[in-house]
């Protein structure tokens, strides 16, 4: 990566490889076990990386192989959860970090190693795709903790697995296996626990090269479309054909007839 910023004890940090930055959940002492800096600071993150148009794609990840995260760290419960009034302030903070990932106008991917349970599995299920290691766990065991999933987490969950799987996972408190996970429509792609790098950034590369204003498009068509609601307006019908009036689209299709690879430079 050409470019590391660190904040806030290194809790969160950021890297930048051209058009591609990736966001690192920074606790490796503690499995990356998700505290209160660190909701807060993936918020700030991931709405100025959404709000940067150099950005072409999003790497979200813990730090080292171990671990994309545990959950929450349960040593803050009693000074900063101890209490329904305290848990739902707290709550609005990790509401708006999930939302800044679930908002971000990029593609979002969360690259897996490891355990992924709780908080962990609840900021990739905010992402656009998953892609994890053979060895990588999952599950949302919060029921042992007489823990509730809330709505905003629940809704990510049912539209991703939908409504008989959510409440298995939840009902069971498991920690359940890569395939299975797969098998539950949890993740896109399981590969080798010594390749989940490699085929991300491949991933990922790929999406780079595609033209970022359309990758931007889709991701709103179809958030628009699972949304639902009153009938597309005029303007949102419009908008699908705005494409032809970039110069990503000249880029494009000239570039394919010339048979070469196109430039993008997302305008």
């Amino acid at each position: 990566m050409s470019e590391t910023t660190a904040n806030d004890g290194d809790v969160v940090l950021v890297q930048r490889d051209g058009g591609i930055a990736t966001v690192v959940l920074n606790r490796p002492e503690k499995l990356n076990a998700l505290n209160k800096a660190m909701w807060e600071r993936i918020a700030v993150v991931m709405r100025e990386l959404g709000a940067d148009e150099t950005v072409r794609c999003v790497v979200l990840r813990g730090a080292g192989d171990k671990a994309m995260g545990p959950g929450a760290d349960i040593s803050e419960f009693e000074s900063e959860r101890s209490n329904a009034e305290q848990a739902t302030e707290y709550g609005a903070l990790m509401h708006n970090a999930m939302h800044a990932i679930r908002d971000c106008p990029h593609p979002v991917i969360a690259l897996i190693k490891g355990l992924c349970v709780g908080g962990a599995l609840e900021i990739a299920l905010m992402c656009d795709m998953r892609i994890c290691g053979e060895g990588s766990r999952f599950g949302v065991p919060i029921n042992r903790l007489g823990l509730v999933m809330a709505y905003p987490e629940v809704e990510a969950l049912v539209g991703l697995v939908g409504r008989s799987i959510a409440l298995e996972i939840l009902y069971e408190a498991r920690v359940f296996g890569a395939a299975e996970a797969k098998e539950k429509g949890l993740v896109n792609r399981v590969v080798p626990d010594d390749a989940v790098e490699e085929e991300t950034y491949k991933t990922v590369r790929r999406i780079a090269d595609g033209a970022p204003l359309v990758n931007r498009w889709h991701k709103k068509f179809v958030d628009r479309v699972l949304a639902g609601g009153a009938p597309l307006s005029a303007e949102e019908q419009a908008e699908g054909f705005a494409c032809f009036d970039t110069e990503d689209f000249n880029t494009g299709f000239r570039a394919f007839l010339a048979k070469e690879k196109p430039e993008f430079e997302g305008r």
